[in-house]
């Protein structure tokens, strides 16, 4: 008794949840008067609440009213009452904390509260999910609570046009993916003008699967790529040496760091097929890039674990949740090496157009939140990356789930065969059984065993996505048997003796009803169409039917043990273990979880098996004997520390990279967002005037030199190209005056020049091709100081051979080429501006044409009405046509 009071006294966590039951208590106390409110009187609190915030109230002090009318209205509406536990949820969430919270205890239903509060203030809430089925599902299915309460919900999935992503950031709550809420970002940074842009400020976040969206995926940057111009004949070549190459003999392969090397032999052995005399020369870069490409593709890159190919597409499975990750690439050239391996169409190496990390993404918003099972073991992770503090949720009811000692055979071959036997007695009983695979070939084989078997069982991996939803639903159906690819964020609870409105919309489609009326007739809304007024009809009495169904299965599922779990393989992450587990043992059901090893796992294999090898050898096990003991389990969990710890500095490696790009990446996005939304441009580019005045001055006249010296005829020729295309000063002019002066006098002439093209223009037009140039430049300039920057990261690591350290390096010599970009800038966007002539506008993007300085000028693009001789001249210069542009004609 002493020591749970002393325990308590010292536990963050306790003394946190102990604070929030009492706003609990508040919120339960509301509930009365709130049950006694009508429909439309509980809906006018919204606009109350609005009233009291323009007022001068807090959402705190709103915030257990707001509660308690949200959990009144997921009652009347979804037939959900929020539990206690899920109140101290939302407010977690609303103070921009992670609320680790176990599997089935309901986080959909929590995120509504902090949602529906925070979204009061009109700036928009974005709630992230892991994949498109997931954002549907839930704008749809919490969609109706917000949609009572008068508030509008949007969504954004993959293959949204522009007008749709901009009604659903508009939006008071906008469901969508991460992939998707990242590439809008940076789409918006590309685009011309302001009123294309779909996204408002970044606001209040709730990410669901926090750990899955901003850790496991945040090895890899978001990119937006345009068409590169490389030939891809080179990857076909390269994929055909790789297959003729033999592993440790012409290359050796490191799991651990994922990385290969060629040695002497594998080497002279493609030189020989080249018909080069040194693959390592200069000259030959390009190649030995290829050929390191081609190998990695075929030692370290499987098929149906690392990606699949589907429709003549190779397609990146994320290894922490098994889903096939559409529209992401490798980079560097993988992607088109896995392509030439698997023999399907490349696709054109790509140039960068824009690129973020997920972290600094996320780091932008103004509040960020995170819900999921799992945190806890990567707390430190979330507190010095992204500043967050990790609450861990009490469940509502008991946990009875029995997680069982893993048992450890020498080989995979007698492992599974050892699952199989258990499923199989399982199975036999009517105990629903879940298998956890850590890749698609494994799943499929255990499918093939289990065929032979004749036990029938569903297969739930990326080949099989869209049916995801509907496969976990039933997995808790007595004798049901389902084998499924790491089930992290999976969002949907496994019902003990199946899902009956999963069953009621599966015989509502067997009717023949279209997939839009069995939504409508699912949801709790009254319907205004007359056909789903029938289908409702038809879908409460298959509900009822349903629901006396997988009632009576519950209670022999119970009676069985409830739904056992097992994982046929450790995960690199302890997180993805635990996910599985949890998805026995929901709302104080009863389950049980096991898993099986083999020495020839990947864990196994990568971190100290040698030593339980040896020993399994010492005391003459038998292959299919397993040993159970707690320090194996104990070894491989500090082998998982270690992968983990690892994969930390990985993504502390990305991000410290980024972190200098990034600041990079806000300042030129901060200009340009400056330029969309209509700052006069006019001082701006006279400012960039007379910088490139200034910096002419210290090349040709410097202060530091005798006047005789300074090169006068170089800084006229300097002036020329950029901002005084024609003038009337002469080098013997500015023989006789001293640096001041012919600053002077560069700056009137340079201003004389852009006032008279002004007038000649109009100010409107001045201003909106100004805005344009800024754009185009900076969208020119900003590409190529990517893929500088990533050239530069490439090779930066050798510097640690110097004795210095690459990241300092990096830092400083990214700063020296930001500002020669800069000064890039400026020099292109006064050029254009004073050599600029207007043109019929045509599409987006070609609104300006630009006469480039050359020693011979060009001539002009002809319209259709021909220039004469001695009319005026199109590029503006004043002159006749035939003293001018016309000359070269």
């Amino acid at each position: 008794m002493v020591l749970n009071f002393l325990k308590n006294l010292l536990d963050d966590n306790a003394r946190e949840i102990k604070k929030l039951r009492k706003v609990v208590d508040v919120i339960n106390g509301l509930e009365p008067e709130m049950e006694k409110l009508s429909d439309q009187e509980l809906a006018a609190r919204t606009g109350e609440f609005k009233q009291r915030l323009a007022s001068g109230a807090s959402l705190d002090d709103l915030l257990p009213e707001a509660f308690a009318v949200v959990r009144e209205a997921s009652k009347r509406v979804l037939g959900m009452r929020h539990f206690d536990v899920q109140l101290i949820g939302g407010m977690v969430l609303h103070q921009g904390k992670i609320a680790e919270m176990r599997t089935g205890e309901g986080k959909t239903l929590v995120a509504t509260l902090p949602a529906y509060l925070n979204a009061l203030e009109g700036k928009g809430v974005h709630v992230v999910t892991v994949n498109d089925y997931l954002a549907r599902r839930d704008s749809e299915w919490m969609g109706q609570v917000y949609r009572f309460l008068g508030l509008e919900v949007g969504l954004i999935v993959h293959g949204l046009d522009y007008a749709e992503r901009k009604r659903a950031y508009a939006a008071d709550i906008t469901y969508g993916t991460n992939n998707e809420f990242g590439f809008d970002y940076l789409r918006d940074n590309m685009v011309m003008h302001a009123d294309h842009m779909v996204q408002r400020p970044l606001n209040y976040a709730i990410v669901d699967e926090v750990d899955s969206i901003l850790i496991d995926e945040a090895r890899t940057p978001l990119i937006i790529s345009g068409a590169g111009d490389k030939a891809t004949d080179l990857y076909y070549v390269f994929a055909r040496i790789a297959e003729k190459l033999v592993e440790n003999e012409d290359y050796t392969v490191d799991e651990k760091a994922h990385t290969i090397a060629m040695t002497e032999k594998g080497i002279e052995k493609v030189e020989k097929m080249l018909g080069v005399d040194n693959l390592y020369e200069d000259d030959h870069t390009e190649l030995t890039h290829h050929l390191h490409n081609a190998v990695k593709a075929k030692a370290l890159m499987k098929r149906d674990r690392d990606y699949v190919v589907k429709d003549g597409e190779v397609i990146i499975v994320d290894e922490f949740t098994g889903r096939l990750m559409f529209g992401r690439r490798y980079s560097d050239g993988l992607h088109q090496a896995i392509e030439a391996k698997e023999g399907v169409k490349i696709e054109r190496e790509s140039q960068t157009l824009a690129t973020i990390t997920f972290q600094n993404y996320f780091r932008m918003y103004k509040k960020l939140a995170g819900m999921t099972g799992t945190a806890a073991t990567e707390e430190m992770e979330f507190r010095k990356i992204y500043n967050l503090d990790v609450v861990v949720i009490p469940t509502n009811r008991p946990n009875r789930r029995v997680d069982l000692p893993d048992l450890i055979f020498k080989t995979e071959k007698a492992k599974y065969k050892a699952v199989v036997e258990e499923i199989v007695e399982r199975h036999r009983t009517g105990q629903p059984v879940l298998v956890g695979t850590t890749s698609i070939e494994k799943s499929e084989m255990l499918s093939e065993m289990l065929r032979k078997r004749g036990v029938p069982h569903q297969v739930l991996n990326a080949k099989y996505h869209e049916k995801e939803a509907e496969i976990v639903a039933q997995a808790g159906r007595l004798g049901a048997v389902t084998i499924a690819t790491n089930m992290a964020g999976r969002g949907t609870d496994i019902l003990l003796g199946g899902n009956p409105e999963f069953l009621a919309k599966q015989r509502l489609r067997q009717m023949g009803y279209d997939e839009r009326i069995v939504h409508l007739a699912a949801e709790k809304v009254p319907p205004n169409i007359p056909e789903v007024l029938e289908a409702r009809e038809h879908f409460l009495r298959l509900y009822e039917e349903a629901k006396r169904e997988t009632d009576a299965e519950q209670e022999k599922v119970v009676a069985l043990g409830g739904l056992h779990i097992i994982g046929t393989e450790r995960h690199e992450s302890r997180r993805i273990d635990n996910q599985l587990r949890g998805r026995a043992g929901r709302q104080g059901d009863p389950g049980s979880s096991r898993f099986y090893l083999s020495l020839e796992d990947d864990l196994m294999r990568k971190f100290g098996s040698d030593n339980i090898a040896g020993l399994m050898d010492k005391l003459g096990m038998e292959e299919d004997v397993p040993i159970e003991h707690p320090l194996v389990t104990r070894s491989l969990e500090t082998a998982q520390k270690r992968v983990e710890a690892r994969n930390f500095e990985i993504r502390k490696h990305v991000l410290e990279y980024d972190d200098v790009m990034n600041q990079q990446r806000e300042v030129i996005y901060e200009q340009r967002r400056r330029v969309l939304f209509g700052e006069n441009l006019r001082e701006t580019v006279l400012g960039m005037v007379e910088d490139l005045i200034d910096r002419a001055l210290d090349i040709y006249c410097n202060a530091g030199v005798h006047p005789e010296e300074w090169d006068l005829a170089g800084l006229l020729r300097y002036s020329e190209q950029f901002y005084l295309p024609e003038h009337n000063l002469t080098v013997e002019a500015l023989q006789d005056v001293g640096r001041e002066e012919i600053r002077r006098q560069l700056l009137e002439a340079a201003l004389a020049y852009y006032e008279n093209k002004e007038k000649a223009l109009g100010q409107e037009t001045m201003r909106e091709l100004e805005r344009i140039i800024m754009l185009r430049v900076v969208d020119e300039k900003w590409m190529d100081h990517l893929d500088a920057m990533d050239q530069l990261r490439q090779g930066i690591g050798l510097r640690a051979y110097g004795q210095k350290d690459p990241l300092v390096e990096y830092k400083f010599e990214g700063y020296e080429m930001f500002q020669n970009m800069i000064e890039s800038i400026k020099e292109d966007v006064v050029r254009y501006v004073y050599r600029l002539t207007v043109v019929e506008e045509p599409e987006e993007r070609q609104d300006v044409q630009e006469n480039l300085y050359q020693d011979q000028p060009k001539a002009p693009v002809r319209g259709e009405k021909t220039v004469g001789r001695n009319d005026p001249c199109p590029c503006g210069s004043g002159k006749k046509y035939k003293r001018c542009c016309g000359r070269s004609a």
